[in-house]
């Protein structure tokens, strides 16, 4: 449920994410940061502190399933989703080494597909993701805050939009504690509010 409510479907995918390093200015870091930040990340020190990015671009994923079920018995069908998906990310560590705040951009160009029809439903989406740590260091202690646009559409030719996962959601730290969330986000309505009609014009589109 974490990876649907900003994007579904991902799965294994940051694992396999090819590795694009970004050149950073400043001094080697020598203090020892906590937690340490991953081994895709380039860091350096910036005067206060230090400061770690990565960028991954462009990277072909899936098909992964969805865990989303369309109907059920004999015409009941499982979803998949496919395509590519890029991101920069960026941590901040204070002078003590300890990490203060995250944030990861996401870009996605993909589409979801029924593999009984052979149907789609083509999507794009744009999120940015922000951890703010109220301890330094310690990530059960951080407020998580998504805001962007998630918008899956019809891939019979018409492109009438089927489902929508817009505007700004704010999560403790493992996003099981829904703190707010506006103005629509269809994620939110089936696996915090349970919606049973969530994605009905998706399953409609596919099916």
């Amino acid at each position: 449920m974490r990876k649907l409510i900003a994007a579904v479907g991902i799965g294994g995918v940051l694992a396999a994410l090819a590795v694009v390093p970004s050149g950073l200015a400043g001094q080697p870091v020598t203090q020892t940061l906590n937690p340490p930040a991953p081994p895709d990340y380039s860091c350096s020190s910036n005067g206060g502190g230090t400061i770690c990015r990565a960028a991954n671009l462009d990277v072909p994923y899936g098909p992964s399933d969805n865990d989303i079920w369309c109907g059920t018995g004999p015409t009941g069908f499982d979803t998949f989703d496919q395509g590519f998906v890029s991101e920069l990310k960026t941590r901040w560590y204070d002078a003590n080494g300890n990490l203060t705040k995250r944030r990861i951009q996401q870009s996605w160009d993909s589409y979801w597909s029924n593999p009984l029809s052979g149907k789609t439903v083509p999507y794009t989406q744009h999120n940015v993701q922000t951890d703010v740590l109220a301890v330094p260091g310690d990530l059960t202690s951080s407020t998580e805050t998504i805001t962007g646009e998630n918008i899956y559409r019809d891939g019979s030719g018409t492109g009438k939009p089927v489902f929508f996962a817009t505007g700004r959601q704010v999560f403790n730290f493992d996003q099981s504690e829904l703190i707010s969330s506006t103005p629509h986000n269809g994620f939110i309505d089936a696996f915090f509010y349970g919606d049973p009609h969530a994605f009905d014009q998706v399953c409609a589109a596919l099916s």
